[in-house]
Order: structure tokens, then sequence, then C-alpha cells
């Protein structure tokens, strides 16, 4: 026996079932709408993947290798024309034993071997590569790929960590207030009353040179304004109605802080998210480039635009150009990517649909 629902019946469970809709189900099907925010996550994802490929060594393995000639233009251009070379040539005479005259006799004929073969092998190499070589050779498309897993995994997990420790003092000091928020608030002022570039430094003079501890001066120095924004966000909320709600039916502070005003914050945590990986890329290049990052037998976007200062001055642009593509293509996608799921997070865009 089939139930008979009542006029308008079907109409009020599809607005049940869209009221039951999560919160990250209904951004995730407002986000896909953005075809600009879709597409950039794309372009951050395939940047994740090449990452993930040059990390297992699939992909870039090779980048120390000296596969070109010195300074080997991009392919587009076409090799450069030879250089004339002035060779020495020892003076021939007759067959006869020197060892009596001259000691380094027997030696002539090994050294001869050695420069044949080191002629040999500078011809092997190869005069031009796709996006050119560096003044040692190496290809300079290899060493943007590595160079980028090392640029994106400082930024990202600096920003991550920053973000997470801002995030939760910032909950903290908002929503309980009191003595924790005015020890919170003591905390943050210390920071801030410190040039973040003298904090930076300081930082990296006491932790040293290395991937993991430029990730750690960042996330250190990089906090205060995520936890302001946030500390902001959680003092506006936390009288609201449907906060009062929660605790009325017996909800935890933790629960009411995670996953009640959290998510509604959200979109402001994502924006400030994508303005730190975007802004920790920067300083990971600039530390790099003041010799004060990743270390000399490693490569990131700041060690390639450090070298390419020197090979610009002769014309030999490519390295610049290629570490500039790299590092722009992947900071412009994810910032429109982050500002797109901040609309899609953003609880007045919710209310208007």
């Amino acid at each position: 026996m089939s139930a008979v629902l009542p006029a308008g019946g079907a109409d009020t469970l599809n607005d049940a079932q869209q009221k039951s809709e999560g919160v990250w189900h209904a951004a995730w099907r407002r986000f896909k709408t953005d075809r600009v925010g879709f597409w950039s996550m794309v372009v951050v994802l395939a940047f994740i993947a090449l990452i993930a490929l040059a990390a297992i060594g699939v992909v870039a393995k090779s980048w120390q290798d000296e596969v070109g000639v010195p300074n080997a233009p991009p392919t587009l251009m076409g090799p450069a024309p030879p250089q004339a070379t002035s060779a020495v040539e020892r003076p021939t005479g007759p067959n006869v034993d020197l060892s009596d005259i001259d000691p380094l006799a027997p030696r002539y004929k090994e050294w001869d071997e050695k420069a044949r073969q080191f002629q040999t092998a500078e011809t092997a190499k190869r005069e031009t590569l796709p996006f050119g070589a560096d003044r040692l050779g190496r290809d300079v498309l290899a060493k943007a790929i590595k160079g980028t897993e090392i640029s994106v995994f400082v930024g990202v997990m600096a920003a991550l960590a920053a973000t997470g420790l801002g995030t939760l003092l910032g909950a903290a000091g908002g929503f309980f207030g009191g003595k924790v928020g005015d020890f919170l608030e003591w905390l943050y002022n210390v920071f801030e009353s410190i040039p973040n570039i003298l904090l930076i430094f300081a930082f990296a003079a006491v932790v040293g040179r290395g991937v993991q501890s430029v990730v750690l001066i960042l996330a250190l120095t990089g906090w205060t304004g995520m936890y302001r924004q946030v500390r902001a966000e959680f003092i506006k909320h936390r009288g609201r109605e449907y906060v009062r709600a929660a605790e009325a039916i017996g909800a935890s502070s933790g629960s009411r802080m995670f996953r009640h005003i959290l998510p509604n914050v959200s979109h402001v945590i994502l924006v400030r998210l994508g303005l730190l990986v975007v802004g920790f890329i920067k300083a990971e290049v600039i530390l790099s480039y003041l010799g004060l990052g990743v270390r000399v037998d490693q490569v990131s976007w700041g060690t390639m635009l450090a070298e390419a200062q020197s090979e610009l001055i002769l014309g030999h642009w490519w390295q610049l150009a290629t570490a500039t593509l790299f590092m722009a293509v992947f900071v412009t996608a994810f910032s429109m990517m982050a500002d797109a799921w901040r609309d899609a997070l953003d609880p007045k865009l919710r209310g208007l649909e």
C-alpha cells in the first residue's frame, strides 16, 4: 500500500534534501560551476602530479647532469654559432726517444689521448635544449621541474603550518576570550612588534639552511595574520543564534568551535591561505637568492634566479624566463583557485541561492 503525499509534498521533500546538504558538498557543487576556478585547480593538480613524479625520480632525475654545452640556447633559437678557437700544436720531429732530454715525454701520448676523449665528450653534448642550458650545461627545464618540487613544497607546507597554528590560536582567543585571549594577544603583539624580515633572518641564523628549516622559519613568522582574522571572525560568530542553539542542545566547546563556527569562517581562512602560499613561495625565492634558503646541492626557483643574474649580463635569459614562467603560472592558478573556493564557501553567497 503506497503512501499518498500531500499537495506540495514533493517540493517539501526536495527542500528538505537541499537543506540537509552538507557545507562541503554544497561548496563543491558551486565550485564546479566556476570555470576559471575549476581549470585553475586542474593546473594546480598538474603541478602537484609533476612534483610527485620528480620526487620519485620519474622526471628531472638527472637535473645535475651536464647534458648540453654551456649556455646552450633554447631549441626555438637554434644552436649558437661556433666560436673560433686557437689550438696550440706541439712541434713534431724525428721518431726518437726524448726521455733522456725531456722527463715529461712519456706522458705526452697519455695526455693526447685524454684530450681526444675530452673533445669527444664535449662534441657529444647537445648544442641546444628545449628550454636551454645553464652555464654548466645542465638542462634548464629539468632544473625548473626539480625546483618546482622544492619551492611549491616549501610554500604549501609552510602555509599549511602557519594556517593551522594561526587558526588554532585565533579560534581559542576569539571563542574563549578572558585570560586566554589576553595571553594570545600579548604573544601576537610580540611577534608583530619585530619587523618580519628581521625575524626571518634571525630564525634562519639559528636553525640553519635546508628545506625543513625554511618551512619552520616561514611557519613561525607567518601565523600572525591568520590569527588576527580568525580571532575576529570567532568573536563575531560565538554569540550568534546557531552557536547558542548548539550550546543549548549540549554541544561541547570544541564542537561549537570546529563543527559549527569553523565551516562558516572557512572562506576567510582559504583567502588567507592562498595569500600565504604565494607570499611564502616568494619568501623562499628571496631566502635562496640571499643564500639563506635551500642547500647548495639542491635547486629551487630562488637558486635559479640567483644563477640567472650573472647569465643575464651575457645575454643568456632563458634560465630567468623559465623559472619566472613556472612560478607565475603556479602562483596565478593557485590564487584563482583559492578565490573560487572562497566564493563557494562564503555564507553570504550561500544565502543567495
